[in-house]
């Protein structure tokens, strides 16, 4: 068995919090003096605590982080903002040390840390390309051959002369990206850059990723996007907090981190929009039995129960449902624009919506709801304020094992000869 083009053991990369520095001789000298006297810090902000008082808090961004790469594998990095994904990026780019641990790589990496990583803004598109590959270790030579296709990857031909400092985000991560890509590093570290391109763009890269992984490269993929991992990776990890929570095959990977979200229906103020004269407090799911459900199984008939408040007594809205699959994606869409409800002379309403049988495939769904007069004024725009996820059922007549990648609704069909 051949030994791995990664090896991380026991990962651990702490930052300490507090005050580092002002950034001039006699300001670090002035809040030095301070300290020494046990005065409090002289350039904290009215209003902040003092600086002096983090000194010598610090935060684990990895925590005893271990595992393996193999030549070839398309390994995606997933987790919640500050897990520590960028952090194991930096470090396995040397881009920055680790407290402790070893990591050895074997191979040269070529890495997409951020928008515009390794460009000098003062030279032109034409002068970073060589010095990107320089920095990679290519020969001017080398990159020469690769430079028309580099360029037309990137789609920046007219302006590949101009200074970067004049290019648009997007053009900066095309061409970026491009001359990662394509300078044959043996090892491709990408972090979540490819959201400024373009969709059209971001299938490009995906390809370009999925023809490195296919030619025997080894691909190091961060991104939100859960398709996209799917798509391209065959195995994932899940950062959580700074520790390794979950290994394994990708799409064990993803339910594992979808997972780990708390259940919750509380409206947050930042998941919701809308002019508030309608407010929506509460939310559940229930069965045919009028029971509480978070697991529904294919075939069975649900209903959501509403509750809310209303600032005007006899206010008449109209109520929109969407369903969307774990990733975001929108699958189903419920709403009856010709009727409307009202609160009935009174400020609160409680409403039961029936949404007939489930045949949305196995998995997590997300529901959003929204509460308005159609063209006119949206009251309550609350998004992914409950969660249900599908089982398979006996009520479906097929024995295969049913999977989102086929679609999100079944539909059973009639066959007649003719």
């Amino acid at each position: 068995m051949t030994s791995p083009v990664i090896s991380v053991e026991h990962l651990t990369k702490q930052y300490d919090l507090g005050v580092i520095g002002t950034g001039t001789l006699s300001r670090d000298l002035n809040r030095w003096w301070a300290r020494v006297r046990h005065l409090p810090d002289p350039y904290t902000r009215i209003g902040q605590p003092d600086a002096f008082a983090r000194i010598g808090e610090s935060i684990l961004a990895l925590d005893d982080v271990s595992f393996t790469v193999q030549q070839g594998e398309a390994l995606g990095i997933i987790g919640r903002n500050g897990a520590g994904k960028s952090t194991l990026l930096k470090i396995l780019s040397r881009v920055t040390a680790p407290t402790s641990g070893v990591v050895k790589v074997r191979g040269r990496i070529g890495s997409l840390l951020e928008v515009g990583t390794g460009f000098h803004p003062e030279l032109t598109g034409r002068e970073n390309v060589y010095l990107n590959g320089a920095i990679l270790g290519m020969k001017k030579a080398e990159i020469t051959r690769r430079f028309d296709e580099i360029v037309d990857f990137a789609g920046v031909e007219k302006f590949i002369d101009t200074p970067v400092k004049r290019y648009s985000s997007g053009m900066y991560v095309r061409l970026a990206f491009a001359v990662a890509a394509h300078l044959d590093p043996e090892i491709l570290i990408v972090d979540e850059v490819l959201a400024v391109g373009d969709a059209e763009f971001q299938k490009k890269c995906l390809g370009k990723m999925g023809d490195v992984a296919g030619e025997g490269r080894t691909v190091l993929f961060v991104s939100h996007n859960m398709g996209a991992i799917k798509q391209l990776c065959s195995s994932a990890i899940v950062l959580n907090s700074g520790y390794l929570s979950f290994m394994g095959d990708v799409l064990e990977s993803v339910n594992h981190y979808i997972n780990s979200f708390e259940k919750t229906t509380e409206v947050k103020a930042f998941n919701r929009t809308g002019s508030g004269k309608v407010v929506l407090d509460t939310i559940q799911i229930v069965d045919d039995e009028n029971r509480i459900c978070d697991n529904i199984s294919m075939g069975d008939i649900c209903s959501l129960e509403l509750s809310g408040k209303s600032k005007n007594a006899f206010e008449k809205f109209s109520v929109s449902i969407h369903v969307n699959n774990s990733y975001g994606d929108p699958v189903l869409y419920y709403y009856d624009q010709f009727r409307s409800v009202s609160t009935n002379n009174t400020s609160k309403f409680s409403l039961k919506i029936g949404l007939g049988e489930i045949y949305l495939l196995p998995g997590k769904y997300s529901i959003s709801i929204w509460l308005g007069k159609p063209g006119v004024e949206e009251f309550d725009f609350v998004k992914n304020v409950s969660e249900f996820v599908v089982l398979q059922s006996e009520k479906v007549p097929i024995t295969d094992t049913l999977s989102q990648k086929y679609g999100y609704v079944y539909k059973n069909y009639q066959i007649e000869e003719i």
